[in-house]
């Protein structure tokens, strides 16, 4: 029996690597015609070198931890590319309008970055834009896409889920324009305009139509913000009449909420406004795993940005070796897909996902005792069995 483990075992090894062989001989060419759903966005620079330059954003709490595993795991991958690492923080008195303009100035080289979480103190301090917001809108990345995708190996109340949640993240709730109107009266804007409603539903369907998914659904609250979320309602609607391939229909988000931890399996993708995104992608998140295992990304015309899909810093785990690496090198993973590198993308992907599926290396908040050295060194010893498979 253990003779016939190891033969099934090595099949499906062969396999894989069959099938990361046959992804080195694809084209590298236009990113329209990439597996990334950024279809709008400009090619990343590639240096005479044959490397790739990508820009480096640890950011706060346990962010540069990971950014430390994904540098290990892409040295142990021989992936080609450089990073250049900018750290902006504004709890480590790291942030400023030049720093911003530093990261900006990369971006504007490199076009793909991969980003920890900026955290954003509660406190206001005379600016209500947070430095998250600023690179945001700076750049343009209107879409946040969030894959919530089951983990093979790991069992949580509903298994086997496939969903998309694509989130317009310029605007909204989101647009810091608070006043005090009079002594005790805080008023906070919202703002929905015709054009980014209209452009993100684009997105969201031209998403749908390019992975092949069969329904689009809008999320929003217009019953009660009849003028604003009945805009964006609105222009989901007219978009829907353009992609009569596509099903198209639209829940209110408090139903949603209920409905996608009861029966989430009726929902394929969600396109929705900027608050009510922030929650679903943290709630569907909780849904296969949590924060530490969702993969994240936003796009613009020009940009991409890679990062984990529920934003949370988890300071408390700082210099504890306890952080989960999954979230950040599936993340990392899409990036190398973005640049078509789809061999070290399969690579690192398959790598992450055999140590979970087999179940002995498991960080604290996926119910084990291992450190996130630990895990980084399983991924690693996958990296070099996959990679000597393939040779």
């Amino acid at each position: 029996m253990a003779a016939l483990r190891v033969l099934r075992s090595a099949v499906k090894n062969v396999s894989f690597a069959r099938n990361v062989i046959s992804s080195r001989t694809l084209v590298t060419g236009s990113f329209l015609n990439s597996s990334s759903p950024a279809q709008f966005c400009s090619t990343a620079v590639q240096r005479p070198d044959g490397d790739f330059k990508v820009t480096m954003i640890p950011g706060d709490g346990v962010g540069p931890e990971l950014m430390h595993v994904v540098k290990e795991v892409f040295k142990a991958a021989e992936v080609p590319v450089q990073f250049d690492e900018h750290h902006v923080s504004e709890v480590q008195n790291m942030a400023s309008d030049e720093k911003l303009d530093e990261v900006l100035d990369s971006m504007k080289l490199n076009k793909v970055a991969i980003k920890g979480k900026i955290y954003t103190p509660m406190e206001y301090k005379g600016e209500l834009s947070s430095y998250e917001m600023k690179l945001r809108k700076k750049l343009d990345l209107f879409a946040n896409v969030v894959h919530v995708n089951s983990l093979p190996g790991y069992s949580t109340r509903h298994n086997n889920l496939d969903l998309v949640i694509i989130r317009e993240q310029t605007e909204g709730e989101y647009s810091s324009l608070e006043y005090e109107s009079a002594q005790g009266v805080i008023e906070c804007l919202k703002i929905i305009t015709r054009e980014k409603s209209r452009r993100i539903a684009k997105f969201a369907f031209d998403y749908a139509t390019k992975k092949g998914r069969s329904k689009v659904t809008a999320v929003h609250k217009a019953n009660i913000m009849k003028l604003g979320d009945g805009l964006f309602l609105q222009c989901c609607k007219e978009m829907a009449e353009l992609y009569p391939n596509i099903k198209y229909d639209s829940v209110i988000i408090d139903n949603c909420c209920m409905q996608l931890v009861s029966n989430p399996y009726q929902y394929d993708v969600l396109v929705m406004p900027n608050l009510y995104g922030n929650i679903i992608d943290n709630l569907a998140a909780g849904l296969v795993g949590g924060a530490g295992v969702v993969p994240g990304e936003s796009f613009s015309a020009e940009y991409a940005v890679f990062e984990t899909g529920a934003r949370h810093p988890f300071s408390q785990a700082m210099g504890r070796n306890i952080a989960n690496p999954t979230a950040m090198l599936l993340s990392s993973a899409n990036m190398l897909r973005h640049l078509n590198l789809e061999f070290h993308s399969n690579l690192i992907s398959e790598a992450v996902r055999k140590v979970i599926k087999l179940g002995k290396i498991r960080t604290p908040d996926m119910g084990g005792y291992s450190t996130s050295a630990e895990f980084t060194a399983a991924v690693i010893a996958n990296l070099q069995i996959l990679k000597t498979i393939a040779r």
